[in-house]
């Protein structure tokens, strides 16, 4: 039965039938590059672009107070843990926010950014904008005020 084989990485907290998971033990992947995701699921999202060949951490949700989920609930101990190195891991250069854009997730995004600059890692956020193929009248003023503050150079 799969419930029977499927268990959790110890180190990313992702879905995997073996522990370390497959994404952890892969030699080629830059481990030193960790993506913060609310779900396992949003780990399978973004290997799917095939453009990140990093490691990833998965919270197991994102902070909502209302719902009684502090920073306890989720794996942001395992996180830190992570990122100290004594362990005998890789050291972390940088760490990739990639929550949700909701309420919730830029919540969680942001605790985490002010718990991880003072470590002296690198913290960025995945970029928030217009997405391709639609119409800038259909998109709502969050969406593009942040496509306007993530602009960048054309290449």
């Amino acid at each position: 039965m799969v419930k029977d084989r499927v268990g959790f990485c110890s180190c990313c907290g992702n879905y995997a039938e073996q522990d370390p998971c497959p994404l952890c033990s892969d030699p080629r992947r830059d481990h030193a590059l960790v993506c913060v995701v609310e779900q396992p699921v949003d780990v399978l999202a973004i290997e799917r672009t095939e453009s990140f060949r990093g490691a990833y951490h998965v919270l197991g949700g994102a902070l909502s107070p209302l719902d009684g989920v502090g920073p306890e609930e989720l794996r942001v101990r395992d996180l830190l843990v992570r990122l100290d190195g004594r362990d005998g891991a890789t050291v972390v250069r940088e760490v990739i926010l990639a929550t949700n854009p909701t309420v919730n997730g830029e919540a969680t995004a942001l605790y985490l950014q002010r718990l991880l600059t003072p470590l002296g890692v690198r913290v960025t956020r995945i970029a928030r904008g217009v997405p391709v193929g639609s119409d800038l009248e259909y998109s709502d003023l969050v969406t593009l005020a942040r496509a306007l503050e993530g602009r960048k150079e054309m290449d």
